[in-house]
């Protein structure tokens, strides 16, 4: 009895002990991205080449893990015109989502970042109801309305607002969404389930691909231009490998906990982002008004959380993963926090 209980002690703790790292390399990836992107010392003001290192670094360590190693196995299933239907444009709208995101950074600040991001089950919504995966409801178009306020009052109190961050954030949050649709669609249609390490696999090769053609046109002769090539190769490799110990966080939090879970911890992460910043980053001034909209964002998106999670858990049974490495894609709806 007393090892059993030890064994169950030892279990929570070490769940906990994953909650707190996932919270922890999610918030602090934000605020290095912000540093490397915005900082003075670093001046790597290139937020395209920062995320085609982050892809090509993802790229190399999943296939010396799954390929190598063979400490992670990749998901069977993978056929050719999978690959091009639904992996490629997923590729392409994850690159587009870090992208716009991380360019964001440089002219708003962390925290009015991270409140626009609260508007993202909204366009989740509107895109799944477009494609035929969600049902418009008097419920949802209630759930929607409160974010939507939310965002819009956490809006009206930010002191420093500049447009172009705006639209590029919410260019970002439109690549999210199309890019989870995209995901629902190869779980729903294709049958495939892939657990995160698996998806980087197939995906990080692509967007590293959707990068590098932009990358080229429009930030490799500014870097040439000013002599960025002689950049920080520690500091830039540092934020690449804890961009890739922050997916391998949610690999292990979901494999151990549940979906419920991650959404939880995501959202405490989004409160760690937004009060953190603000002793951070001098750009960041929070306000009441800021607070409050986004306290009611937050609320809703709570509310659109729960109602998925019921959802999900009406399903067939038989429609569950068996076990904690396999999950579907949608139940890592918001697990994307590199941004």
């Amino acid at each position: 009895m007393a090892d059993r209980s030890k064994g169950f002690m030892r279990d929570e703790f070490v769940t906990y002990a994953y909650i707190l790292l996932y919270i922890a390399l999610s918030s602090g990836q934000i605020f290095f991205n912000k540093w490397v992107l915005s900082s003075k010392e670093i001046n790597f003001p290139y937020p395209l080449g920062l995320t085609l290192l982050h892809m090509i670094f993802s790229s190399v360590l999943c296939f010396l893990l799954t390929k190598v190693l063979k400490t992670v196995k990749v998901e069977e299933g993978m056929t050719l015109e999978i690959y091009v239907t639904s992996v490629i444009p997923i590729g392409a709208m994850f690159a587009m989502t870090l992208w716009l995101g991380n360019t964001a950074y440089l002219y708003i600040s962390v925290a009015f970042a991270q409140m626009l991001k609260a508007i993202m089950p909204v366009a989740v919504f509107i895109l799944g109801v477009a494609a035929g995966l969600e049902m418009m409801s008097c419920r949802m178009l209630l759930i929607m309305s409160i974010i939507s306020f939310g965002v819009l009052v956490a809006s009206y109190g930010e002191l420093n607002i500049n447009w172009i961050g705006v639209v590029y954030q919410m260019g970002g949050v439109v690549g999210e969404a199309l890019r989870l649709i995209f995901m629902e669609l190869l779980v729903k249609r294709k049958g495939i389930k892939l657990n995160p390490i698996s998806l980087m696999y197939y995906v990080s090769p692509c967007s590293a691909i959707c990068l590098f053609v932009p990358w080229i046109f429009l930030e490799k002769s500014k870097m040439e231009g000013n002599g960025t090539w002689n950049f920080h190769f520690v500091v830039l490799t540092l934020n690449s490998l804890c961009t890739f110990a922050l997916n391998l966080s949610v690999f292990l939090v979901i494999s151990h906990t549940s979906a419920l879970t991650i959404r939880v911890a995501g959202v405490v992460k989004d409160w760690v982002v937004v009060l953190v910043s603000a002793l951070l980053f001098a750009d960041t001034k929070l306000t009441i008004i800021n607070l409050f909209g986004y306290a009611i964002a937050i609320a809703g998106v709570a509310a659109y959380n729960n109602h998925k999670l019921k959802k999900e858990a009406s399903k067939v049974p038989s429609e569950t993963p068996a076990d904690g490495d396999s999950i579907p894609l949608v139940s890592q709806a918001y697990t994307n926090t590199e941004r």
